[in-house]
């Protein structure tokens, strides 16, 4: 499956929740990351434990193991922005090398012994539309939206 694009709104809707926070780009800040949109989630009426919320959580999960993985530069956070739009679950996790990007058509398959290059398959199978923006001045931003349903 290949990344459908997103459509980029100038602002988004007055209706629209929104939560951002910078992380330190360690495993410790991408657990924090992860938590914190959970919580931020159940305040918003997606409660713990309801299949939308277990999917952001490996979402969110996913994109900020990446962004501390493979987009960490030293010395400098990466930031996610959780967003509520209407039914719509926008998730967005920037960091500052942009030049480490996932593939844009397509995700690879891992050899069957790999120890990773999964998470980006579960960003696909997950996630309704994905796609990787520039991130100016510097550096990425992947996005991930999720269609709620109820």
């Amino acid at each position: 499956m290949t990344p459908q694009p997103l459509a980029v709104a100038p602002h988004p809707p007055a209706t629209a929740s929104a939560f951002t926070q910078r992380f330190s780009s360690t495993p410790r800040g991408a657990r924090l990351a992860r938590r914190l949109a959970l919580h931020q989630l159940d305040a918003w009426g997606v409660p713990h434990g309801s299949p939308a919320s277990d999917t952001a959580a490996l979402l969110v999960g996913e994109l900020a193991a990446n962004a501390v993985t493979h987009g960490r530069v030293p010395g400098r956070d990466f930031e996610l922005a959780v967003r509520l739009l209407g039914r719509t679950l926008r998730i967005e996790v920037s960091d500052t090398r942009g030049e480490c990007r996932p593939p844009a058509h397509g995700v690879p398959h891992p050899a069957l012994l790999a120890e990773d290059g999964r998470g980006m398959l579960l960003v696909d199978a997950l996630a309704d539309r994905w796609d990787v923006l520039d991130r100016v001045p510097i550096g990425k931003t992947v996005v991930a939206e999720l269609d709620l349903t109820q």
